[in-house]
């Protein structure tokens, strides 16, 4: 066998920042070019030199994640079991069939769920497609184009299939093979297609061009120069909605689906013939003459390679170190380089662990996921091996061995666990103790996510979200109208203690909220709406339930926040900054942080904003991030550390200040005088700040009051001393509401404790002249008082009363401000006398 190691390299950045980059993923790489018996070990391979093609294999495809289908110009459909170790050839087709493109149908069809695929279409050099069983009987031909088909796609959930070919036409046709329409055509023969991740538009090639046309007609239909040279391939990835594209020019590239550029490929010594996303959309592979890359979904490749390693014969292993991390397959077999040709074509299994290519010299290429990386705190874990994880202690350098019975497809490491989903069951690891795993059987198979919170974990797979205890308990299955597993990740789905958000594909303004305890709707059962598309969203992880907050991205690159809480009312949705790509809670209390455009920003205390919005820009730490480079991620906010991945693959680690961390735990305490003394010892304008907003959250006007006194805000300061004076504690209520920003909210207070006057006055007081009548008619009170300070404010500025309503009451009545001041003193005293009367409106958590 023979495997691609790539060396790991320091990065020194600006103000000395050193990353390691690792290479996080690998290929470990085997050819296997017979046919007959083969033995597959743990590390070694075994073969005999019988090639399972004579010809080029111009595709292949996958079964199972065991299992794989491949054609070739010998006419010859072979099947390839990767579990007994056995190939054998299906059919063999009429010698004036030349297969060109194979798709199975997909396995997943609404509700029904298939544990395989069971057909597939093989379109050829005769013009035709054919619908082909998995055991090999050939259930239908159809004659589709004039010329070759080059290429025939199913759409997501097996309603449709288009073909392209040789001809310059796009076609879509039934499942069972009747034309249902032409959807395009162009002088030029159509080399590649795919299906945008709605089923509803196609991207297909047109020279050097790329166009996304709707299937509805009269829609706008997208295109764009791509490439120098003819495009051969195209795929675009359903999960992240990135569309990737290779050509003649020797470059390949990654797009949005707006046909923005994202990345774009040095040039290559050779044609780019294949390109495939992974599953999960987090990578893709390319396919060139002798060369196999795994890149990252920024495009950077993720592997380094070397050249000339020999599994027999002696002599020392060639090593040459490639200054770019590209993984290129050269190696010699038997002291002989393998000439593969070029990789015609690229198919990931389905659990996104393997890779096969097809090759043009009959050889099929098959490569192995392995050096993925996890970080946590001072552990750090290794998938060594398909079945074998190797976990490592920086602190005191233990190392333990996780041997797994099956091939392992995705792992988490976070809050003291690690959760590893085999092909068929799920391990969870406590980081106290490696030797003794919880397990349990999977309902589905092939889990696609895995997501974490301090009580439980999340895992999604081709059948629904499961939500588990670390103790293996199920706990719910949150479910909506038109779920579709299959395009979640972790910018889709977020998960706390309390709450389950994900992200709707079929309206993309919406996001769906769950109770994690019953997977029941949360609140009125209302999913959060937005007004833009929403990219990214992620749940704050600490507090109470009632405080908990989601943060999002739109398509606008808008930061937002919102309460997940909703009964009714509509909750405000808030903006926090601009040009934001990407973002992360702090998993110890709730700090947000965010690339923002140039910037690395962190929001000590996001609640700001629904607090006192004028002192936000203080409670920020913000320094340059154009040493990160471009399109940087963060990829955790553990305590007080950041770790951001670059484009290049490598990781940058971020410490930021522990003390406002300190600040929240104390106020979470309500250790108040700890809080200002902290305060008074970092000597700092933005713990103050927070300290400020903190306070006013919570009603604690005392430290407010010396928390704005610190950061010089004069005016608050005066304010909270009258509210401090206020004789009832609803008064006192109402005007911390009104300090907020909570007009509203304010104003109920006062109705609901009968003090309808102080009502009237907030309105009066905000110039709100319209409400504060209203209320005055509505009760039967206060009419004059209303009268009296819209008279008054008018003759300020030399003006003529002019509104219907205040003509309309202020005719036949006299302004007395005698009778309106006793009034007014009236409903003060009565007001003092029922808060000496009622004690405990002490204890309302307003100190002073």
């Amino acid at each position: 066998m023979v495997t691609g190691i790539s060396e790991g390299f320091l990065v020194t950045g600006p103000s000395s920042v050193r990353a390691i980059a690792t290479a996080f993923l690998q290929l470990e790489v085997a050819f296997f070019h017979f046919a007959g018996n083969w033995r597959h070990e743990t590390e070694d391979i075994s073969f005999k030199r019988t090639k399972a093609h004579q010809e080029l294999v111009s595709c292949v495809g996958w079964t199972t994640a065991e299992e794989l289908y491949s054609c070739s110009d010998d006419h010859q459909i072979v099947r390839w079991n990767l579990l007994t170790s056995e190939t054998s050839q299906i059919v063999k087709l009429p010698d004036d069939i030349y297969p060109i493109d194979l798709h199975w149908f997909p396995k997943s069809l609404g509700i029904k769920k298939q544990t395989q695929a069971e057909s597939f279409v093989l379109t050829s050099s005769d013009g035709k497609f054919h619908l082909i069983s998995k055991l090999g009987r050939v259930e239908k031909s159809v004659e589709a184009h004039c010329g070759a088909v080059l290429a025939g796609r199913w759409n997501y959930e097996g309603t449709a299939l288009v073909t392209v070919g040789e001809d310059g036409q796009i076609k879509i046709w039934s499942k069972t093979g009747m034309l249902r329409s032409t959807l395009a055509q162009q002088g030029t023969p159509v080399y590649s297609v795919a299906w945008g991740p709605d089923s509803e538009k196609v991207l297909y090639t047109a020279g050097k061009q790329l166009v996304i046309k709707p299937l509805q007609p009269n829609a706008k239909v997208l295109q764009w120069k791509a490439h120098d040279g003819i495009i051969l391939k195209v795929d675009w990835n359903s999960v992240n909605d990135l569309i990737l594209s290779a050509g003649e020019d020797c470059k390949y590239k990654v797009w949005d689906s707006y046909g923005r550029p994202l990345y774009n490929s040095q040039s290559h010594e050779h044609p780019i013939t294949s390109v495939a996303w992974a599953p999960d959309g987090e990578l893709f592979a390319v396919g060139s003459f002798h060369t196999l890359r795994l890149c990252d979904k920024t495009g950077e490749p993720q592997s380094g390679g070397k050249e000339g390693r020999s599994k027999t014969g002696g002599g020392e292993e060639g090593e040459s170190r490639d200054p770019s991390p590209v993984f290129s397959c050269k190696w010699s077999y038997a002291l002989e380089k393998p000439n593969t040709g070029s990789i015609f074509n690229i198919a990931w299994s389905i659990d996104g662990t393997q890779i096969a290519g097809a090759c043009g010299n009959g050889h099929v290429v098959f490569a192995h996921v392995v050096e993925q990386r996890w970080e946590w705190k001072n552990f750090q874990v290794t998938l060594t091996k398909r079945r074998t994880m190797q976990v490592r202690n920086v602190l005191n350098d233990a190392v333990d061995l996780l041997e797994f019975r099956d091939r392992v497809i995705k792992a988490s490491l976070n809050y003291a666990h690690l959760v590893v989903s085999t092909s068929l069951q799920c391990y969870v690891f406590s980081t106290k103790n490696w030797n003794t795993p919880l397990i349990f059987d999977l309902k589905e198979g092939t889990v696609s996510l895995i997501l974490q919170a301090e009580r439980h974990f999340l895992l999604v797979d081709g059948g629904g979200i499961y939500l588990y205890s670390y103790e293996g308990r199920f706990i719910s299955s949150p479910k909506f109208p038109g779920m579709r597993t299959d395009i979640l990740n972790a910018q889709t789905v977020s998960l706390s203690n309390d709450t389950i958000a994900i992200k709707d594909k079929t309206d993309e303004k919406i996001i769906f909220l769950f109770e994690a305890s019953t997977g029941k709707p949360l609140g009125d059962g209302k999913p959060l709406s937005h007004k833009n598309e929403i990219l990214e969203i992620a749940l704050d992880q600490k507090g109470l339930t009632n405080d908990r907050k989601i943060a999002f991205i739109d398509k606008n690159r808008d930061l937002y926040i919102t309460s997940v809480k909703r009964f009714g009312k509509e909750e405000q949705i808030i903006k926090l900054g601009t040009m934001v790509h990407t973002l992360a809670w702090s998993d110890t209390c709730n700090i947000l942080c965010g690339l923002q455009d140039t910037r690395f920003t962190v929001w000590y205390y996001p609640n700001t904003v629904y607090v006192d919005k004028d002192i936000l820009l203080k409670t920020l730490y913000d320094r340059d991030a154009s040493e990160f480079s471009k399109n940087p991620h963060i990829v955790s906010f553990v305590g007080n550390q950041v770790t951001i991945r670059r484009a290049d693959g490598s990781l940058v680690h971020i410490s930021i200040s522990p003390y406002p961390a300190i600040l929240h735990e104390y106020v979470s305490s309500s250790k108040w005088e700890d809080a200002v003394r902290l305060c008074r010892f970092v000597k700092e304008q933005t713990m103050w700040a927070c300290l400020a907003a903190m306070a006013v959250a919570n009603r604690d006007m005392t430290t407010a009051e010396i928390a704005y006194a610190a950061i010089g805000e004069i005016d608050k300061v005066q304010y909270i001393k009258s509210i401090k004076d206020l004789p009832s504690k609803e008064s006192k209520m109402a005007h911390i509401l009104m300090f907020s920003g909570n007009i509203q909210e304010a104003e109920i207070v006062l109705l609901q404790a009968g003090l309808v006057y102080q009502a009237i006055q907030i309105n009066i007081n905000l110039y709100n002249w319209e409400r504060a009548l209203e209320l005055a008619v509505k009760y039967k009170t206060h009419v004059d008082t209303v009268l009296a300070y819209r008279q008054k404010f008018l003759e300020t500025f030399g003006k003529q009363e002019t509104n219907k309503r205040y003509l309309q009451y202020a005719e036949g009545l006299q302004i007395d401000w005698e009778k309106i001041k006793a009034k007014i003193e009236m409903e003060i005293a009565k007001e003092r006398e029922r808060s000496s009367s009622s004690q405990s409106s002490k204890n309302i958590g307003i100190k002073h």
